[in-house]
Formats: C-alpha cells, structure tokens, sequence
C-alpha cells in the first residue's frame, strides 16, 4: 500500500506523526487532496479540519492556520495548534464560539473596543474544533 509519513507539528508538541494514505488540507486556495508521490509545494492553511486517510478509516484534525509543506515522501504541517477529534474539550469549545460571537456583536453595536479580526477568528477555531468534534460522532 503506498503511504507517506505525515507530522503536525505546533509550537507546544507534535500533534500527529505516522504513515498515512492520504491527507486533505484547505489551503488559502482552497482544498487540497495529497496522496503518495504528490509534487512538492508549500502554502499556507486556513483554520479548518485536516482530515487522514489510514487504510479505509477517516480521522480529522482541528488545525489553526499555520503552512503544510509537502515534500517527495513526507508532508509536514506547521500549526499555530492541532487538536486531535478525541482530545477536543467541546465544551470548553463551545464556551469560546459564544464568547467569540458576543465579542462580534459588540463590535458591531460599537459598544466596545474589540477588535473585530481577533474576535472573528476566535469563532472560526471555536466553530472548526467543534466540527471537528461532531464529525467524529457520526
């Protein structure tokens, strides 16, 4: 079976490391589909979930932004953090999307001084780890 060996890595820890199929990341382009033998590239990554092919099963990864660097045998992804589907507190994931959006509607009335790209990206990693939870679930 052909395989490649994929790392995610942030500043903290190594999120994931191991021999994979396949892998799906979005980029600021869009989506992108890397199986084994992909040309090499470099590009940065959206928040959004990276999903893993192993075998026939699925996993995903809650990733904020960061690059993924695809070399001839090897992808490696760069995050500011990765989350894996079973490590993700959604809860606490939950709390942060509700802080994020009453952040947002704030800005909005101009009732408060807060600015509204950090709040707006606050949600899309409170929204993506909770996706990314849910979608484990199914």
């Amino acid at each position: 079976m052909n395989t490649f060996l994929l790392e995610i890595v942030t500043p903290d820890h190594a999120a994931y490391s191991g021999e994979v199929n396949g892998v799906s990341v979005r980029g600021i382009e869009g989506e992108l589909g890397i199986l084994p033998g992909h040309i090499p590239f470099i590009t940065p990554l959206q928040v959004a979930p990276v999903s893993i092919k192993i075998g026939n099963e699925y996993t995903s990864i809650a990733v904020s932004g960061g690059f993924v660097e695809v070399r001839k045998d090897k992808v490696v992804i760069l995050a500011e953090s990765a989350e894996l589907e079973t490590d993700i507190d959604v809860e606490r994931a939950i709390a942060a999307k509700e802080r994020a959006e009453r952040r947002i509607v704030a800005v909005k009335k101009n009732q408060a001084d807060i600015d509204f790209q950090r709040a707006e990206l606050s949600l899309k990693k409170a929204m993506n780890r909770i996706n990314v939870h849910t979608s484990s679930k199914r």
